[in-house]
C-alpha cells in the first residue's frame, strides 16, 4: 500500500481522537475525576491507559514535552485520582465533544468506520508500541461514536510510537524534533514552546545542536529537509502495518466513512488550526 495512503487517513482519524483537547468542558469534567488543571489532565488522561505509571515513563512515551511540565502533573495525579476514574473522564469529554460536533448525524458513518477501525486495530502489530498497547487493551465503548472514537486513539497511538522510533533512529531529541517540525509545517515556534513547555532559550540550544549536524541554518537545510521527509516517509511506511493488513478494498471503504466525518468535526471547531499535532489544516 502507498505510505501515502496512511498520512491520509490519520489526517482524517486524527481530529475524532484530538477533540478531546479542544473542547472546554476537559477541564471541568477532569476536575470532578479529582484532577487539577488541564495539563495534569492531559497526561493523566494519555498516560492512564497504561497504569499509574511514574513521570519518567510518560516523558519517554510521549517524548516531546519539557521534563519540568510532566513531573508538575505526573505522578501527583494518581494521588488525587485512580487510572480508572481518569479514563472514565476521558470518554465522558470525547461524548461530549463528538455529541456537539456530529449531534445525531453521521450514524451509518459513524457504525461502518468504527467497525472497519476496530479490525485495522486487531490487525496492528503491538511490539515496541507501548502507547498502542496500552489504549488497544481497553474496553470498546458500546457508543458508536466512543467506539469509533477508541479505535481513532488506538491507531494515532500506534502511528505516534512509530514516529518516536524513527525520531529515535534519527537521533533527534523531543525538542529538536518540534524545530524540524515547525519549519517544514505551518506551525508558529512560539505556539509549540507554549504548548510544549520549553523555553526561547531552549529552543535555540536546539537549533545549535541542528545546526552543528549541518542540517539547520535560520531554517531548514538542503539536508534538514531531507533529514525530515526521511522521518515523516518512514513514519507513514510504519503507519501503513495495519491498513496493509486490512486490505485496499476495506481502506479505501474507511477512508470515504470519514471524510463526512472529519469535515463535520472541522465545520464545527472540534480543532484548532494550527494545532501543536502539526495536523494540517484540511484541503478537501
Amino acid at each position: 500500500m502507498d505510505p501515502r495512503t496512511a498520512r491520509r487517513l490519520w489526517r482524517l482519524y486524527e481530529p475524532i481522537h484530538a477533540c478531546v483537547y479542544f473542547t472546554p468542558d476537559m477541564i471541568e469534567v477532569n476536575k470532578a475525576a479529582g484532577l487539577k488543571g488541564g495539563w495534569m489532565g492531559y497526561f493523566a488522561s494519555r498516560s492512564a491507559a497504561m497504569g499509574p505509571v511514574s513521570s519518567e515513563v510518560v516523558l519517554a512515551t510521549f517524548y516531546n514535552f519539557h521534563p519540568d511540565m510532566v513531573r508538575r502533573a505526573i505522578p501527583d495525579a494518581w494521588t488525587f485520582s485512580t487510572p480508572e476514574k481518569v479514563l472514565a473522564a476521558r470518554l465522558e469529554v470525547a461524548k461530549i465533544a463528538l455529541d456537539r460536533a456530529l449531534g445525531d448525524g453521521f450514524s451509518e458513518d459513524v457504525a461502518a468506520a468504527a467497525k472497519i477501525a476496530g479490525r485495522a486495530v486487531e490487525l496492528a502489530s503491538r511490539e515496541g508500541r507501548p502507547l498502542f498497547a496500552a489504549h488497544a487493551r481497553l474496553p470498546v465503548p458500546d457508543d458508536p461514536k466512543l467506539a469509533l472514537w477508541h479505535y481513532a486513539t488506538c491507531l494515532r497511538e500506534h502511528r505516534g510510537d512509530g514516529h518516536v522510533a524513527c525520531l529515535v533512529a534519527e537521533a533527534i531529541d523531543g525538542l529538536e524534533a518540534h524545530v524540524l517540525m515547525t519549519a517544514a509545517a505551518d506551525v508558529p515556534p512560539e505556539m509549540q514552546r507554549q504548548f510544549r513547555g520549553w523555553s526561547e532559550e531552549e529552543w535555540h540550544g536546539a537549533e545549535a545542536r541542528l545546526r552543528a549536524r549541518g542540517v539547520w541554518d535560520n531554517g531548514l537545510t538542503d539536508a534538514g529537509r531531507a533529514l525530515h521527509d526521511r522521518i515523516e516517509a518512514r513514519t507513514d511506511e510504519l503507519a501503513a502495518q495495519p491498513f496493509d493488513a486490512l486490505g485496499e478494498s476495506e481502506t479505501e471503504r474507511f477512508e470515504a466513512h470519514l471524510r463526512p466525518i472529519h469535515k463535520a468535526l472541522t465545520a464545527a471547531g472540534a480543532i484548532a488550526y494550527p494545532n501543536p499535532m502539526g495536523l494540517p489544516k484540511p484541503d478537501f
